[in-house]
């Protein structure tokens, strides 16, 4: 175990939030606000203690491998979260600290939950900041530093820990040109939604902040009303744009070098399309009803489905109002996700299409035991250790899901009000049903259940594995683990 590696990246990351709390704190000096001494005190206080502490931390040895690169993604998160709650915590903008990770590990993971009532109350560098941690979370911070410095020899490790999905590959032969390619293509999907939001009359600062909203399929919204209030323009921009951000950006690449038929072929694209487009069908003609115009109900259908599916939360209606019916494919969208190697959470559709295509496999082996049968995805074989680390995967994510669930249930909230909640906040989504719907907030969970939910949104934005290889024993100690049968 390479210990000092693992703190020097740590403080590495320490380095990297106190200089982008700079941004905020231009945006706050801009308007005027109070705000900003908070963020740069913040600042200046964790370069102070990063900057000599990784000078005397910095190891000989800079290679990683997968143990080091899981626990340095599990403990950065940790720490950029802590670090990254002190300015709202400091500004007394959300006086109770459990509440202002809560909000803060929310922006990361592009969740979207909030313990704010009324969000128009926090300052405009507040909202930013809120803002910018989706967009930060969303490609990965560790990917963003691995794309512009030299953190490590291997950064693949990292990138694997991080990057959300069953396969995470390289485009390039270097991972660190991966990331950076990924990187620029995150930022110019960024800067085209900006600019259509602005062309339909969105104010600059509301366009910055819900285009990084969007591209981090995170949600934190500025209004009470999330995109109500804006126009149908505006809120089929936002929407087709969540949509985007749930593809898998690899295939943004392949479009880039003209490989359209690799592209195209991809099957997880096609079912996330699929699903978007049979979802928004079955909800438009189960609203019908609610006295709407058919352009009106397809438009709020195909803005929560892309919301939903991407687990990025904004909302132009609330869906917990809605038939019965509509609110369960909801839910299932909650639990699917969209496409891995994207922004958003979930299962992912990948895991899904490996796991009915398990089933199918197993199901023809009951009639023909002696047949060989190999699973395939766009055309290549699937690797046992793929199939194997998927199901592993649904049995420990269902688990944990379950796990949160009855924590949360100890509140006294109904059972659709704990579950969705367990469910929004484990897939990274925000907003669910009843006491935590799209237009109410998570202020009035206990601190037992928001800091259970806190650790919900960790594990699922991390998917699991890394948060807990972190907190085994075994993973700190040189030895190999011993099992016994």
């Amino acid at each position: 175990m390479n210990r000092r590696m693992i703190l020097f990246l740590s403080l590495r990351i320490l380095t990297a939030e106190s200089v982008l709390f700079l941004l905020p704190a231009g945006v706050s000096l801009y308007y005027g606000e109070k705000s900003a001494l908070c963020f740069l005190l913040c600042a200046a206080a964790g370069a102070a203690v990063s900057v000599p502490l990784s000078f005397l931390a910095k190891p000989r040895d800079r290679v990683i491998y997968a143990r080091e690169g899981f626990v340095t993604v599990a403990i950065s998160w940790i720490l950029l979260s802590v670090c990254g709650a002190l300015p709202f915590f400091l500004s007394g903008e959300i006086p109770r600290f459990t509440d202002a990770l809560f909000e803060t590990v929310s922006g990361f993971t592009t969740t979207g939950a909030s313990i704010l009532k009324d969000v128009t109350a926090l300052s405009r560098g507040m909202l930013f900041w809120r803002s910018f941690t989706h967009w930060l979370g969303g490609m990965g911070v560790l990917v963003f530093l691995m794309s512009f410095t030299n953190m490590s020899d291997r950064p693949i490790h990292l990138m694997r820990a991080e990057m959300p999905g069953p396969i995470v590959g390289k485009l390039v032969p270097r991972a660190k040109e991966t990331a950076k390619l990924l990187y620029i293509i995150y930022m110019i999907l960024t800067a085209l939604e900006i600019a259509l939001l602005l062309i339909g009359g969105m104010p600059l600062f509301d366009s910055v902040v819900h285009a990084l909203g969007t591209a981090g399929t995170g949600g934190f919204g500025i209004k009470p009303d999330s995109i109500a209030g804006y126009s149908p323009y505006l809120q089929w921009v936002i929407a087709v744009f969540m949509l985007l951000f749930g593809v898998n950006f690899n295939l943004y690449y392949l479009l880039l070098v003209r490989r359209v038929r690799d592209a195209v072929r991809s099957s997880e694209l096609w079912t996330y399309l699929s699903i978007a487009v049979f979802s928004t069908g079955v909800i438009t003609a189960n609203t019908l009803s609610l006295g709407r115009t058919f352009s009106e109900t397809l438009r709020n259908a195909f803005f929560q489905v892309s919301s939903i599916v991407t687990t990025t939360g904004y909302s132009t209606v609330d869906f917990d109002r809605w038939p019965q019916l509509s609110k369960t494919v909801l839910l299932l969208l909650m639990l699917i996700g969209a496409c891995a190697g994207s922004t958003a959470g979930g299962l992912k559709v990948s895991r899904v299409v490996i796991l009915f295509k398990t089933v199918r496999r197993e199901l023809q082996r009951m009639l023909h035991p002696r047949a060989v049968r190999v699973l395939r995805l766009d055309g290549k074989r699937l690797e046992e250790s793929v199939v194997s680390n998927t199901c592993s995967y649904l049995a420990v994510y269902v688990i944990c899901l379950l796990t949160c669930f009855l924590i949360v249930s100890a509140d006294r909230f109904d059972m659709e009000t704990a579950f969705s909640a367990s469910a929004a906040c484990f897939n990274n989504i925000g907003p669910a049903f009843g006491a935590a719907g799209p237009m109410a907030s998570y202020a009035d969970f206990s601190v037992l259940s928001k800091l259970t939910l806190t650790a919900a949104m960790l594990f699922g934005r991390l998917e699991i594995f890394p948060l807990l290889l972190a907190a085994a024993p075994s993973t700190w100690t040189n030895k190999r683990p011993k099992f016994h049968f």
